[in-house]
């Protein structure tokens, strides 16, 4: 069977860099492109912090391209208090000045490899929503090459940057408004699903296993990232949220999905950047999303782990 044609749209952060390496080195997927977006940090760190996962793991073929430094409307924000300054604190990486940058805008480079690659292309976006919406309204004759978008974001209960919102959602809500309604299959594996995935420490005892210099340098960040967790939310293990949406193109058993209605709250005083997902058909709309609730943590640490262990050989 043919992998799986992907795109990763991110803003790395510890979590994106392990969705770039686990796309990277799973034979289930193509790994097209990375496109890079503000988010856990400045537009710049998340692209620098793309090419330093890059040059890390040994990923030489893949097109990188930076995209949007800022939302579509909404003043910038940044995750610094979670991901640090430099939004990747933690260990020590490779500058990845020799992984080359594409010369174009990160949504002209979804386009074009939306528009020549073979079959259908999967969007994975891990970050704020923005360059995916540009890319929607853009190139609105492409989205019929863009099979489906995966992507991790939202909630259904409490948030993690407003008492209710998600912060890639609640950065750009009318990025994600656009996203959600541009009429391309979409599923939202939000933090009910994503704080299943905790790093754990049996968990990095099995990276730290492997041996190898880009284990051990994940598992540097991921007690980093982890040490934030336990001191802002108090979290005895740090949840690796952006794999999760990566594992479910790899394989949707290990993430299990409702459909809903879902929708983006745009207005609210308290709730602006809400992930609206009616599960129980309270609001008598057609479903137009797959929301994920489930994850089989034993089967997606394994992906995890079998991706450092072929990434560090």
């Amino acid at each position: 069977m043919a992998p799986t044609p992907v795109i990763i749209d991110c803003d790395p952060g510890h979590d994106d860099m392990l969705a770039i390496m686990l796309a990277a080195a799973h034979p289930a997927l193509e790994l097209l492109g990375i496109t890079t977006v503000a988010g856990n940090g400045t537009l710049e760190r998340t692209t620098a912090n793309a090419r330093a996962t890059c040059a890390l793991a040994g990923i030489r073929d893949v097109p990188i391209a930076a995209g949007a430094p800022r939302p579509l409307i909404a003043p910038p924000r940044i995750a610094a208090d979670v991901h640090g300054e430099s939004a990747l604190e933690g260990a020590e990486l490779p500058s990845g000045d020799d992984v080359p940058l594409q010369d174009v805008h990160a949504v002209e480079l979804i386009a074009r490899l939306v528009r020549e690659a073979p079959g259908p292309v999967t969007l994975i976006p891990t970050g704020p929503l923005t360059n995916v919406a540009m890319f929607a309204r853009r190139h609105p004759e492409l989205l019929e090459r863009v099979e489906q978008i995966v992507l991790m974001g939202g909630t259904m209960g409490e948030g993690n940057t407003t008492p209710v919102a998600e912060f890639n959602i609640v950065v750009d809500p009318e990025a994600a408004d656009i996203v959600v309604t541009c009429g391309v299959p979409v599923t939202i594996c939000g933090l009910d699903v994503t704080h299943q995935a905790l790093a754990t420490p049996e968990v990095l005892a099995r990276l730290e296993a492997l041996g190898t210099p880009v284990a051990a340098t994940v598992v540097q960040l991921l007690r980093y990232f982890g040490e934030r967790y336990a001191a802002l939310w108090g979290f005895p293990s740090p949840p690796v949220h952006d794999p999760v949406a990566v594992a479910r193109v790899i394989d949707p058993a290990i993430v299990g999905c409702e459909p809903v209605f879902a929708a983006i709250e745009l207005t609210g005083t308290h709730t602006r950047g809400v992930t609206v997902c009616d599960r129980h058909g309270r609001l008598g709309r057609e479903p137009n999303a797959l929301v994920a609730t489930t994850l089989d943590a034993d089967r997606f640490w394994a992906l995890i782990v079998d991706a450092l262990a072929t990434l560090g050989r």
